[in-house]
């Protein structure tokens, strides 16, 4: 993936490398605090960044943005489970394997090559025992950012 961002929108928790190509959004990355910021170089990117803007406000906010998401017609399947679980609440890795007639294992993978993280809420997904991942990380800062938002959801 290439470096070239639209905007880098910052948050309490990390600024947001915001990607859009042809009027979808296709990605987001959690980078550090210290980036510098970038402005919306398009329309969709300062939608992007207002509607963020507005989840930080109210975590109850839905998302309405065009996506793009490259990923395997199982990610993709995951991907649509994870637009269903409602802000403030998680599901297991294995609840949304049942759903999806999988095991948690791939279900974790496909949260994991989220390519939109926070508007498509892999961040909601977590383990049976505990939190668990996060951007395949099982600490540091992704498990940082992963508890920021489940605490400003209420979860």
């Amino acid at each position: 993936m290439s470096n070239i961002y639209a905007a880098k929108f910052a948050t309490p928790f990390s600024v947001l490398g915001i990607r859009t190509e042809g009027g979808n959004l296709t990605g987001i990355e959690y980078l550090s605090r210290r980036v510098a910021t970038l402005d919306p170089v398009n329309a969709l990117a300062a939608r992007v960044c207002r509607q963020v803007e507005r989840y930080l406000d109210d975590p109850e906010i839905l998302f309405d943005l065009p996506l793009a998401c490259a990923g395997t017609d199982f990610q993709q399947r995951v991907w649509r489970v994870l637009c269903t679980i409602p802000s403030g609440t998680t599901l297991t890795y294995l609840d949304v394997a049942r759903r999806l007639k999988s095991a948690p294992r791939p279900v974790g993978g496909a949260c994991g090559a989220n390519p939109i993280p926070l508007v498509i809420p892999c961040h909601r997904v977590v383990a049976s025992s505990g939190i668990g991942g996060f951007m395949n990380a099982r600490g540091g800062q992704p498990i940082e950012i992963k508890k920021w938002l489940l605490r400003h959801e209420h979860a």
